[in-house]
């Protein structure tokens, strides 16, 4: 369960029955898996799909799929993609009364290319519309925060929103949870670390955010950055190493958590589903440790299914898979 929270936060326990904040991108995915052996300078066969993303959103879906009610907060484009993220959305769960329209920016756009076991290559992604989640559109929703259990941001947002954004929640009490997002955006939030509840940086993320711009690849490395976020100043500290498992630490206790044996159908949105599942178990008063155990068990899910959500994600699907 949550315990030991900053003395800032209004609740020793927030209340579940309350929406949690979810601030950041949005996206349309575009994935290709190639089906064989990749060949520079010309076309490659390889099976192509689209689905929903960005960090935000999906740990928005993955939430409310679970029964956590959510607002979102993020700016898409005034076009059909944007259309289409709204509509799913919304037939997901996710409250997105307040998402910001612009007509400035096409909306989200991430493009993957996955090997043929699965493994992301490289990625590229046109996320422009997000500088349009500035920190007075943040300032205009002040009364969410009040509204809130919990805020999840994502480094997609402008410094300036993510820093109205913290500041919001600080003032609001209410616990403050980070995905890094990416190896390039992860160091917007080491001004921030001090303030976080959670955050869940993968090993490339966990490194830069560490201070050294390398991979933690180990075990016994991912433990000891986890304990040198808690050190500055985060509650709790996840460092997820892919097919290996995820590490943790708090000022109490570290450990692993090894990964379930799977086969890799696509991991596009694998952390997210982790990510969102920490922050409902812990909402739920579900121990850490066995709050990770589940986490691990909705990552192997999205890691089995062509997408970044598993749209029959639930509490006993999580359960039925959980052998750990």
């Amino acid at each position: 369960m949550i315990r030991k929270l900053n003395s800032n936060i209004r609740n020793s326990s927030p209340d579940p029955d309350l929406p949690v904040l979810v601030i950041g991108g949005a996206a349309i995915d575009i994935i290709g898996q190639l089906q064989g052996e990749f060949a520079s300078g010309t076309s490659n066969p390889a099976h192509i799909r689209s689905s929903y993303g960005g960090v935000a959103r999906n740990v928005s879906e993955n939430l409310a799929r679970l029964g956590q009610q959510v607002t979102f907060l993020t700016a898409i484009g005034l076009d059909y993609p944007g259309d289409q993220i709204m509509q799913q959305c919304a037939l997901a769960g996710i409250d997105v009364n307040h998402v910001y329209r612009s007509s400035s920016n096409p909306s989200g756009l991430y493009l993957a290319v996955l090997d043929e076991n699965g493994k992301l290559l490289f990625a590229l992604d046109d996320m422009r519309v997000t500088a349009e989640i500035s920190a007075e559109y943040i300032q205009s929703k002040a009364i969410l925060f009040k509204q809130a259990s919990m805020l999840f941001i994502d480094t997609n947002l402008p410094r300036d929103a993510l820093k109205k954004a913290i500041s919001l929640a600080i003032r609001a009490k209410i616990p403050i949870c980070a995905d890094p997002t990416s190896n390039s955006l992860a160091i917007k939030l080491i001004p921030h670390l001090s303030r976080l509840y959670l955050i869940t940086p993968n090993n490339y993320e966990a490194g830069i955010l560490c201070g050294r711009s390398i991979e933690i690849g180990k075990r016994r490395q991912a433990i000891s950055a986890a304990k040198y976020l808690v050190a500055q100043g985060v509650e709790i500290a996840i460092v997820t190493l892919a097919e290996q498992g995820v590490c943790y630490a708090t000022s109490e206790t570290s450990g692993f958590i090894p990964a379930i044996r799977a086969k890799i159908t696509d991991p596009t949105g694998a952390g997210d589903a982790l990510t969102a599942t920490v922050i409902y178990a812990l909402l739920h008063d579900i121990l850490l440790d066995d709050a990770l155990r589940l986490a691990v068990s909705a990552a192997t899910l999205t890691l089995n299914y062509p997408g970044s959500v598993v749209p029959d994600l639930s509490l006993e699907r999580l359960y039925d898979q959980l052998v750990i």
